[in-house]
């Protein structure tokens, strides 16, 4: 990716989290307060999952941020881990919304509130529209960015939810059960657990140097093994620098001596190309044993 690009691509998400807070700012205020009028826990708990989204999408953002510093003398490899713990906060913080979600739909269960179903679906119709744009401008970037991934499923998740309260007021019109309300914030719950658990899983396996998913390991070590003249592949480590930055480092046994620059720069080049690692540290070893017993094979 050239300089330019790689401007513009930064240029483009940081204008997308501007816009994408500034949005559902407005609308958790708005949320809030006619969840309060109508009360709704439908809207109040979507109010409260959608600000645990702005503070999620804040942190992505801080995350997104860090990881275009520059390195330095204290941090060799720059801030990109900053986007990896940006996605496990993130998961985490979702985790505790639907915990007070929950707890508040069972005490409703035992003591049902009517609700103005003409403001909540009101409500919850806009919250369809700018979730629903906010996840449009990450789609691009989740593909191949965890942190980027984790903004888009949280805002497509909530323009789902929302279409779901938006229902839950037509229902609660139509037939006049008052249950329907906290029983439409547990599916809430139950929807942004789902696509909480998947960000979890991957941002706790990469905060702990786990291969990311897109990459099997296996896979690697045949391509190294298939190099000409490498008879062994050993001390294969490949982990994620960030959310979309991956690094390795592998000890190559070769019989003939080191193969010069040009083999290492053409290895790296097809590591980028076919399995997308950035960072490549490749130590070509010499062993005698080694490669009279593959001589002798």
């Amino acid at each position: 990716m050239s300089a330019h690009h790689s401007r513009a691509h930064a240029a483009s998400y940081n204008r997308a989290f501007v816009i994408g807070i500034a949005l559902n700012v407005a609308f958790v205020l708005v949320e809030a307060f006619y969840g309060w009028q109508a009360d709704s826990l439908a809207l109040l708990s979507d109010a409260g999952h959608n600000l645990s989204d702005v503070l999620g999408l804040l942190m992505a953002w801080g995350g997104f941020y860090l990881a275009r510093l520059r390195p330095n003398r204290k941090h060799t490899y720059g801030w990109g881990r900053a986007t990896i713990l940006a996605a496990l906060f993130n998961a985490l913080i979702l985790l505790i919304a639907i915990g007070g979600i929950v707890w508040e739909a069972i005490s409703r269960f035992s003591h049902p509130v009517p609700i103005q179903g003409g403001v909540v679906m009101l409500v919850a119709a806009v919250g369809v529209v700018i979730n629903g744009i906010t996840a449009w401008m990450f789609m691009s970037g989740n593909k191949d960015d965890l942190n980027l991934r984790g903004a888009f499923l949280h805002m497509a998740a909530d323009a789902l939810v929302s279409l779901g309260v938006v229902i839950a007021g037509a229902l609660f019109i139509w037939t006049g059960w008052v249950w329907l309300d906290p029983a439409i914030s547990l599916v809430i719950a139950v929807l942004v657990l789902l696509g909480t658990w998947g960000l979890l899983r991957q941002s706790l396996h990469l905060t702990l140097d786990g291969v990311p998913a897109s990459i099997e390991l296996d896979t690697v070590k045949s391509f190294l093994s298939a190099l000409p003249d490498v008879s062994e592949v050993h001390d294969l480590h490949v982990w994620a620098m960030s959310t979309s930055e991956t690094a390795l480092t592998v000890h190559l046994v070769m019989c003939n001596g080191h193969p010069g620059d040009d083999f290492l720069n053409h290895v790296a080049e097809e590591l980028h190309h076919d399995f997308a690692i950035e960072h490549a540290t490749i130590q070509i070893e010499v062993s005698a044993r080694q490669c009279a017993l593959s001589n002798h094979t």
